[in-house]
C-alpha cells in the first residue's frame, strides 16, 4: 500500500475490488450450475450483495457467530456456525452439490493465521465446485492443494485499485 494511505483509503480500495470480483465472478459463473458459499458472513454485506448478483441462487453462509440483522442474511438453516475447521467438515455433506462460487472473506491483522485458514477452506470446500465454478476471496489459496483449482488465479477485473484478491477457477 502507498505511504500516506489512511485507513477509509485502504476499506474504501477493499471494498471496491470485493464489488468488482464479485460481479466478475457472477459473468464467470452465469452458466454454471450451483449453488454458492459464503464464507465469512459478518454483518452481512456482501450476503445482501449476493442475493442481488445471483437472485435464483441457493445461499449458504458459514461464520462463527451471527452478527447479521434479519433483512441480510439467510434463512437460519442455510447459516452454518462455528469455528470453520469444525463445521465446515461437519457440513460438506449436507451442502448442496454442486457449488458454482465460494467467497471468503476471512482476513483479518493476523496474516499467518489467515493464509492457513484460506488453505483449509480451499482443501475442504474447493471439491464441491462444479466444473467452471470459481472461489474468491480475500486470501491467496495454494491451488495444488485445494483440489481442482486452476493455477494461476483467475485475472481481476480492469480498473480497480490494487489490493489482494484472488479468483480460481475449477478445472
Amino acid at each position: 500500500m502507498p505511504t500516506g494511505e489512511s485507513r477509509l483509503d485502504r476499506m474504501i480500495a477493499r471494498l471496491t475490488t470485493q464489488r468488482a470480483c464479485l460481479a466478475s465472478a457472477a459473468a464467470l459463473i452465469a452458466g454454471v450450475p450451483g449453488a454458492v458459499l459464503e464464507v465469512g458472513l459478518g454483518k452481512g454485506r456482501t450476503y445482501s450483495h449476493l442475493r442481488l448478483l445471483f437472485p435464483d441462487r441457493d445461499i449458504w453462509a458459514f461464520d462463527r457467530e451471527v452478527h447479521a440483522p434479519d433483512f441480510s442474511r439467510p434463512a437460519d438453516d442455510r447459516i452454518i456456525l462455528g469455528d470453520f475447521r469444525q463445521s465446515m467438515p461437519d457440513a460438506v455433506g449436507s451442502l448442496p452439490s454442486p457449488v458454482a462460487l465460494i467467497h471468503a472473506d476471512i482476513g483479518t491483522e493476523k496474516r499467518r493465521g489467515d493464509d492457513e485458514l484460506a488453505r483449509f477452506v480451499g482443501q475442504t470446500l474447493g471439491p464441491l465446485l462444479a466444473p467452471g465454478g470459481l472461489m474468491v476471496g480475500d486470501r491467496e489459496t495454494e491451488p495444488p492443494a485445494c483440489a481442482r483449482l486452476d493455477a494461476p488465479p483467475v485475472a481481476l477485473p480492469d480498473g480497480i485499485a490494487p489490493w489482494p484478491y484472488f479468483l480460481y477457477r475449477r478445472t
